[in-house]
């Protein structure tokens, strides 16, 4: 039986930076795995029009290693940040937004997944996100991340910000020298900005990755704080 590949979230420093570091282009993009499993993402160009997915050497996304995926499965039709999932009965086994099954049609929004055969696709567009990432920030807090959590959260992603491209969260000993705590205090903070960001079920050795990602995605931390 075949590996199936990680799905499209960044689970390493390496590729947090490169998902941030396509974020700044400011243009969609899209973010999926190779066969083995490593990470690839797609810059939409200005003007692109359309990108097919699918097992064909012609597609936009050449998905050739996974057998469920048909040789043309779906077309992205895109204007401006704006992108639609089209899949009209070309695929055999479907097209999923979300893991919502998509009939025709779906318009995609920043963050969903669209998954084709066993492969995610992650769909980006930082340039139309302001006013979703002022609500998430607003529900974050409104959540009860603290002035103190959010320091944590500070030390935790300045890495990120114009570090080398296998950047890494601090350690805990590293921002509890940063800040003048006690390295017990930052384990509390983390644990409980790991329960609030829902990150309970994330293996450990990840955990720390994506609460950088989601810290920065939701717009709770932004350049300037960093």
């Amino acid at each position: 039986m075949e590996a199936t590949p990680q799905g499209p979230k960044a689970v390493t420093g390496g590729e947090l930076k490169a998902q941030i570091e396509a974020e700044r282009e400011g243009r969609p993009f899209l973010v999926y795995r190779s066969a083995d499993g490593e990470q690839r993402i797609l810059l939409v160009e200005e003007g692109r029009r359309e990108l097919w997915i699918g097992r064909a050497d012609s597609a936009d996304i050449t998905l050739d290693w996974d057998r469920e995926v048909s040789k043309l499965h779906a077309q992205l039709e895109l204007i401006g940040d704006e992108a639609t999932l089209v899949d009209d009965g070309l695929s055999t086994n479907g097209s999923y937004v979300n893991e919502e099954r998509v009939s025709g049609r779906c318009r995609l929004n920043d963050g969903d997944i669209v998954r084709v055969g066993r492969t995610g696709i992650l769909f980006r567009a930082p340039g139309a996100v302001q006013e979703s990432t002022v609500i998430a920030s607003d529900a974050i807090s409104a959540a009860g991340v603290s002035p103190a959590q959010k320091r944590v959260l500070v030390a935790l992603c300045r890495p990120f910000k114009d570090g080398a491209a296998f950047a890494s969260p601090l350690s805990n000993q590293e921002i509890a020298e940063e800040l003048h705590l006690s390295v017990d205090a930052i384990k509390t903070h983390l644990r409980a900005l790991f329960e609030k960001f829902e990150l309970g079920d994330v293996p450990q050795q990840q955990k720390r990755v994506q609460l950088v990602q989601r810290a920065m995605q939701s717009g709770l931390i932004t350049p300037r704080d960093l």
